[in-house]
């Protein structure tokens, strides 16, 4: 049996700079003294480029986890815009909201065959209140009426 390859702590220093967004590609290689041909031999080498991804898929795993948790604020900060003074905020904020409806009902979609009901809910998306309708509404109508004025 082989001993077993680990990546060098320079190779290992070179990635964690990459991913800390404190430099760019170049400038990390220049860091550690680098070169572009070294640097793209270790790229090719199956253990480096499997701890590269490994770590960029956790750093992508941890932004969503973030967003995820912040959604929820992000979306009732968004309704509360709607109800804005200044007609083109809160005409803005419609339109956000009416874009995010579409694309979480997009996401969520499945061909009719593979959906079930699940007991206890009444949808599988999330609908929105009839008030917030009715405002989404008057905003869009008054935005109407005001380019047909003009």
């Amino acid at each position: 049996m082989a001993p077993s390859r680990r990546l060098t702590r320079k190779q290992l220093a070179v990635l964690e700079d990459l991913l800390s967004g404190d430099f760019d590609e170049q400038a990390v290689l220049n860091r550690h003294e680098v070169s572009r041909n070294a640097y793209n031999g270790w790229l090719a080498d199956g253990l480096f480029a499997g701890e590269f991804d490994r770590r960029i898929s956790s750093a992508h795993r941890q932004s969503a986890a973030l967003i995820a948790r912040y959604a929820p604020l992000a979306a009732a900060k968004l309704v509360q815009l709607t109800d804005c003074e200044k007609e083109e905020t809160a005409r803005k904020a419609c339109l956000d909201i009416i874009s995010l409806q579409a694309i979480l009902d997009k996401k969520l979609s499945r061909p009719a065959d593979a959906q079930t009901d699940i007991p206890g809910t009444t949808s599988r998306t999330k609908q929105l209140s009839d008030q917030a309708v009715s405002k989404l509404l008057a905003a869009l109508a008054q935005e109407e009426n005001k380019e047909k004025d003009e």
